[in-house]
């Protein structure tokens, strides 16, 4: 049985054009391209699964996540379910709508990296790909056998890497992951079983 998971990042975000901290407050949705990005992505998703079978959708409870997966949940027929372990950064809420610059400069943590905060009150890189990770498997248990979207984040997209291919916590390569982009693994084994199963990168960052 093959269990398929596409890991979609959300469109163009009205904070990641104004660089603010896009948190619960600071995240106000998607731009008009943005929005116009997830509804040709929803009609490509509705082409491209149409003989898939049944089709999950969950997404980031942020407000950029949940206006790209719901265009992609109706064309799937299904209704997304918020999952906030898929989201980015649990930014501390004082930084929340700051701009980005300077919450990383007069905030930032002296001897942040993979295990300490890079800024105070912020999680660290380890703390965020453990919570992405659990989220991912347990979807992937939830869907063994089947095909689920997952909408997201960059950071949703690179914790996939941890979790499916066993990468190092600190990474010897980075990634930039376009908007509205389908990154998709599959493994025909027991997504969840041990020792863990191979997990094959069919495509990454796709927007063709």
């Amino acid at each position: 049985m093959r269990t398929r998971l596409l890991f979609v990042r959300h469109g163009e975000s009205v904070h990641k054009v104004e660089d603010v901290v896009g948190g619960p407050g600071g995240c106000r949705g998607l731009t008009d391209s943005g929005h116009q990005q997830a509804r040709r992505l929803a009609d490509r998703l509705r082409d491209e699964l149409a003989v898939a079978g049944p089709v999950a959708v969950y997404s980031s409870v942020l407000r950029r996540t949940v206006e790209t997966a719901w265009p992609i949940a109706e064309a799937l027929g299904v209704s997304p379910v918020p999952d906030c372990g898929l989201c980015a950064w649990h930014t501390p809420p004082y930084a929340d709508g700051l701009p980005t610059a300077q919450f990383q400069t007069e905030h930032a943590v002296e001897g942040g990296g993979v295990f300490r905060p890079f800024e105070e009150g912020n999680e660290s890189w380890a703390e965020l790909v453990v919570r992405v990770s659990r989220a991912i498997m347990d979807i992937a248990h939830r869907h063994w056998g089947g095909t689920a979207v997952l909408v997201g984040h960059t950071e949703t997209v690179e914790a996939s890497f941890h979790a499916l291919a066993a990468q190092p916590l600190f990474r010897a390569f980075d990634m930039e992951v376009a908007p509205a982009s389908i990154t998709e693994w599959t493994t025909d084994g027991d997504p969840t079983g041990w020792p863990p199963p191979r997990w094959t990168l069919r495509r990454f960052s796709d927007v063709s």
